[in-house]
């Protein structure tokens, strides 16, 4: 019998000004995989995700990490096991690169645990990662929007976290840099078994890189499963109202949606 996910939600219910947004979504985040999150604009994979992140509390149901309510634990216990980059995130004027990827060592100290070794060699490795260690002394305003969004990547690969939550990654980077980043997420999770659960927009980009794929319609599961169970032409239709064709990328063998 498989052991249960660290990550789990729990018949989790949202709504805004009365309006429903998660609707007793129940749903694993498969551990040492990568986890997609689709679906068309305004069906709840932000919410899910910052629901998952505890950002943002459910009006029922609850989620689990590590088999006990998020809601009940330690932030700085929650901050050591889960890191999130939320969208547009934001930061105070005049914080340079370094300053920011420093930040994501917070969780890992305490009045008796001060700035270590380990503390630089992560966030110099997370710097290395993202290509940003060129750019560790310039301010956030003086890059450009890709720069930006990687060295808020890098703030979360520095908080050395067992799990790691993106919510839209790739905004602001031009394909090559989707590329990129996305492969340099697979990377690590293949390297270190780090489970990873994302929100992305674009479908072929979620079939070539997610081991696992969740795809919601209207605040609930419509279908879950690998990209080849998820990704196929009845399944598009239902969940983004798209008449598509199905063919296999003649790269990477994996699902590749042609709209009609």
């Amino acid at each position: 019998m498989n052991a249960p996910a660290r990550l789990h939600a729990n018949s989790l219910s949202v709504a805004f000004a009365k309006t429903p947004i998660l609707q007793e979504l129940s749903a694993d985040i498969p551990d040492g995989k990568i986890t997609v999150i689709v679906g068309p604009n305004a069906c709840g994979k932000s919410t899910f995700l910052r629901s998952l992140a505890r950002l943002q509390k459910p009006d029922s149901g609850e989620v689990l990490l590590d088999g006990k309510s998020i809601h009940k634990q330690a932030n700085r216990s929650v901050a050591q096991r889960l890191a999130i980059l939320p969208q547009s995130p934001s930061a105070p004027e005049g914080l340079t690169v370094r300053d920011l990827v420093t930040r994501g060592r917070t969780p890992h100290q305490s009045a008796l645990r001060q700035w270590s070794h380990q503390d630089a060699e992560a966030v110099g490795r997370a710097l290395d990662l993202t290509g940003m260690a060129p750019h560790a002394n310039r301010p956030l305003e003086a890059l450009s929007g890709g720069q930006r969004q990687r060295a808020w990547i890098a703030m979360a690969l520095a908080q050395d976290t067992e799990i790691l939550l993106l919510d839209e990654p790739t905004t602001y980077l031009d394909l090559p840099h989707q590329i990129e980043l996305l492969s340099l997420i697979q990377a690590l999770n293949q390297q270190s078994n780090q489970t990873v659960a994302m929100v992305l927009h674009d479908i072929n980009l979620a079939a070539r890189f997610a081991d696992h794929i969740i795809a919601l319609r209207a605040g609930a599961i419509f279908t879950k499963g690998s990209p080849d169970e998820v990704v196929t032409r009845n399944n598009m239709e239902q969940v983004f109202d798209l008449k598509c064709q199905i063919i296999s990328d003649p790269v990477h063998g994996t699902p590749h949606v042609i709209p009609e």
